[in-house]
């Protein structure tokens, strides 16, 4: 048996497929393209889900990769098994239509036994209860004994209607010590000594939505091998954990937790636990995904917070996850050097979801701490599970550590009042999800040669050679009717990279379609999206195409504007700005990216001038078509989670900027006219976004600016040029007015104390005031009761003003009388209830407000009696 590492295993696989014919893949972005039924990645199928359905053709029938891939579904099982990820990496072949049974097992045999050097003897398979095909092959090609293989009726794959079948995989007998030690040990136990490495899945038919299985007539082979468990064996390792791959970042931790590795389980686990989420966590951002409250964002907040958690059991009370990174991204930079170059960025992202967490969490206890008095005080040892969901969901608090701190206080946690929580948490994301795979329908192109299929910029006419209605294949369209259609050749640009899709006409001898956008599909094909405006159009009619190029002008005006923005951003704030997104259509461009603080107004004057500078420069573009290796050699940026193929466009400004990018652009920066800031703002976790207008839309932008300028003007009774110092003397006279208000409500205030207190009431030896006042707000309201108070020395205070159409509340009580009993905020939620409001406070003081103030009277009256209850 060989000993390799990580990197070394993951090359000699891939290595090796190259040597049966398969176009070697890197991995894809963990954020899918184009499939909104994933959150993320999580098989290195993922990516050809078209492909598999043969619907659409693969760049090449034979195919391998290392997968990024994150699953969460058994996040409580990390760190406590062996084998269990949020992140890992899937080796894969897969055959689409090409080869299957045959070849799928005697390579996946040969690539052990030869190249891994495993013992025969220790590898045994599983076959589907039925596969006679593949048993004849494992038996009678490969020569495994049938004793060790072994059919089982959970060996078949398939998720819902479309492609499926049997699978085999291999496992490998790790020895006696590593088993469970009961007599019926075997494959299939729970226990570690009989280790899955690799699956092969068949996908030989066709399941209908009535459960009936039809022969594809393109078979597919579909493999998946984790490298980290390969690791562990050939590295003589108990779990995947302590290979090169995810044992640096233990080390790292126990010496920082001043903890020793494989002496406490309890320790081991939350060592685990940090090594896989500081390494999830690493290349999520490194994809692009940043924490949030939904979707994908909320699984890498969820990973980092539980990865926190884990190291506040360690005894780590600082945040510490940031110098993970610097190793995570060592691990992995043969494979994925692009995580070093965004170390900086991944390292910013965490410290402030680490900060902020940490903050989170003080607030979580203090709320958990509160409802723990809530519950000594009326006796009970049980805590709400629903309540223990909501600290989880709101703030981040694992139920563990729920647990933990109602341990502490004898109480107990009510599991599956939580767990019943969770689970219809789930069922809302899983419908969700349906209702997303729902409405994605990927039309059938199998019958189309796509490879025949051309964009061409200068192309006047073309072939209509498919035409699709609610995603199916139709041979006409009609008037009024909704289609897309795909042409042999099309001058049509396609959305993409965060611009909007060109359109236009395509005309034929009998109808006209009006394309309202273009897009393409997974494989590449381009199609026109629209509806037929006159007559019909057929399947194989030639036509006339028309693009609308005064949209496109405006279009390219603010697409290479973001170039231009993005490299300004760069000077001005720093070379950790990248893009995180972009919306470029003809009226103006919307930028998103990297920055942990609001971009000041000088900054963005300086952005603003460095870009107009640039294009009054009248700058020639250069735009060149190259391979990715010679792109980054140039310095050419690539943005964050976008998927290149082998060869690469790149849009030169000058010395001023360098990107990848496919859209369109003008051929001189001076075509652009002029660039307009319209607006800055945070959009999430160290994300900000400009919003910003050129060319035609930028004059119009100035325009109804100066005639907003002109009506404020107009209305100051004043010059636009003297609008600033008609401002400053309005504002010099409105301060003065309010001083002279607050005075003259300072002396109604008195002559209402003095009624209110000649009205005071002694209630069982209290003295209160309840009443009605003039108050324009709270502020005055808490003012008038600071008077009534300080001359009452011992009582109660019950106050209520209308403002408008609401009213407000407040309550006051001297030391003397809440030691009776008067507790301020339980009078103010009663008499604010009976105006439709709310609201509470401390015993001695509380405030509250109601939307009824017609009813204000009747709640002061419900104030007297809850007082007159109260008092001891």
């Amino acid at each position: 048996m060989k000993q390799l590492t990580g990197n070394e295993l993951r090359k000699m696989f891939l290595d090796f497929f190259a040597s049966k014919d398969h176009l070697i893949q890197p991995s894809s972005s963990l954020i899918p393209e184009n499939d909104p039924t994933l959150l993320l990645i999580g098989a290195g199928m993922a990516p050809f889900k078209p492909f598999f359905t043969g619907k659409m053709k693969p760049p090449h029938p034979r195919i391998s990769t290392s997968q990024k891939c994150v699953r969460t579904g058994d996040i409580e099982n990390v760190g406590r098994t062996a084998r269990h990820h949020t992140f890992f990496e899937m080796l894969g072949n897969f055959s689409f239509g090409d080869y299957f049974k045959k070849e799928a097992i005697s390579w996946a045999w040969e690539f052990l036994t030869e190249y891994l050097e495993l013992p025969k003897d220790k590898l045994w398979i599983t076959i589907h209860t039925s596969d006679d095909e593949a048993f004849d092959i494992w038996h009678n090609l490969i020569k495994i004994p049938a004793e060790r293989i072994i059919r089982m009726e959970e060996n078949f794959w398939e998720i819902g209607p479309g492609p499926c079948g049997p699978c085999s995989e291999i496992h490998i007998d790790l020895g006696e010590e590593r088993g469970c030690g009961k007599p019926d040990c075997m494959v299939g136990c729970d226990c570690d000594r009989y280790l899955e490495i690799w699956n092969l899945v068949f996908t030989q038919f066709d399941r209908d939505e009535a459960g009936n299985y039809t022969p594809l007539a393109k078979k597919n082979i579909d493999t998946g091998a984790g490298l980290e468990r390969i690791a562990s064996v050939l590295q003589n390792k108990r779990s995947n954990f302590e290979t090169d791959l995810l044992y640096p970042i233990i080390e790292y931790t126990a010496k920082l937790a001043r903890v020793t590795y494989g002496q406490s389980d309890k320790i081991d686990v939350s060592l685990k636990v940090i090594a896989d989420h500081g390494r999830s966590m690493t290349v999520m951002i490194g994809d692009g995904v940043l924490p949030s409250n939904e979707g994908r964002g909320y699984v890498l907040r969820r990973i980092l917070r539980r990865a926190v958690r884990h190291g506040r059991l360690l005894g780590i009370e600082k945040p510490f996850l940031t110098e993970i990174v610097d190793i995570a991204a060592n691990i992995l930079a043969e494979a994925y050097p692009d995580i070093n170059d965004k170390k900086v960025y991944i390292k910013k992202v965490i410290q402030l979801e680490e900060e902020r967490f940490h903050a989170t969490l003080a607030q979580g206890i203090e709320l958990l701490n509160k409802h723990v008095q809530e519950l000594a005080q009326a006796g009970k040892k049980v805590f709400d599970g629903a309540m223990a969901f909501k600290l989880y969901d709101t703030f981040g608090f694992p139920w563990e550590l729920t647990e933990e701190i109602l341990n502490e206080h004898t109480m107990s946690l009510d599991k599956q009042g939580f767990d019943q929580a969770m689970a219809e948490q789930r069922e809302r994301a899983r419908a969700a999800r349906q209702d997303s795979e729902e409405r994605v329908v990927i039309p059938d192109l199998s019958g189309l040669v796509t490879e025949s299929l051309h964009a061409n910029p200068d192309a006047e006419s073309a072939k209509v050679v498919l035409i699709l209605k609610d995603g199916k294949v139709v041979p006409e369209a009609f008037d009024g009717e909704e289609i897309a259609v795909i042409l042999d050749v099309t001058p049509f640009h396609a959305e993409g990279g965060g611009q909007v899709g060109d359109t236009g006409t395509i005309t034929s001898g009998l109808g006209k379609f009006e394309v309202t956008n273009t897009r393409k599909l997974p494989d590449g094909t381009i199609y026109h999206m629209g509806h037929i405006t006159e007559g019909s159009l057929k399947t194989g009619d030639p036509a006339k195409l028309f693009v609308d190029v005064t949209r496109r002008r405006h279009i390219a005006r603010n697409h290479t504007a973001t170039h231009l923005l993005q490299a300004a951003l760069k000077q001005v704030l720093g070379e950790h700005v990248n893009q995180a997104g972009s919306s470029v259509d003809s009226s103006r461009l919307r930028f998103d990216f990297t920055h942990f603080a609001p971009v000041t107004t000088e900054q963005l004057t300086e952005v603003e001038r460095i870009v107009n500078e640039v294009i009054l420069s009248n700058t020639n573009l250069a735009i060149i078509e190259t391979t990715q290796e010679v792109a980054k050699e140039m310095g050419a940026m690539a943005l964050f989670g976008e998927k290149y193929g082998e060869r690469v466009r790149v849009v030169i400004v000058g010395d001023f900027s360098k990107e990848l990018c496919g859209g369109t652009h003008v051929s001189s920066t001076a075509e652009i006219g002029l660039f307009k800031i319209v607006s800055e703002a945070g959009i999430g976790a160290g994300l900000r976004r400009i919003e910003a207008v050129t060319g035609y839309g930028a004059h119009e932008y100035l325009k109804s600016q100066n005639e907003l300028l002109k009506e404020a003007a107009a209305a100051l009774k004043t010059r636009p040029e003297e609008i600033v110092a008609r401002i400053d003397t309005l504002n010099d006279r409105v301060r003065e007015l309010e001083k002279e208000i607050g005075a003259l409500h300072t002396k109604l205030a008195k002559n209402e104390v003095q009624d209110l207190l000649a009205a005071a009431k002694t209630i069982n030896g209290v003295q209160v005031v309840v009443g009605q006042v003039v108050a324009a707000d709270m502020e005055n309201l808490r003012a008038t009761g600071d008077m009534i108070r300080d001359r009452l020395q011992s009582g109660v205070v019950v106050l209520g003003a209308v403002s408008g159409e609401k009213v407000n509340f407040i309550a006051m009580a001297t030391a003397d009388c809440v030691a009776r009993g008067i507790h301020a905020g339980q009078v103010i939620k009663e008499t604010a209830k009976v105006a439709g409001g709310g609201g509470g406070g401390r015993p001695d003081m509380a405030q509250a407000g109601g939307k009824q103030p017609e009813k204000v009277d009747e709640a002061l009256k419900t104030a007297e009696q809850t007082i007159k209850s109260q008092i001891k």
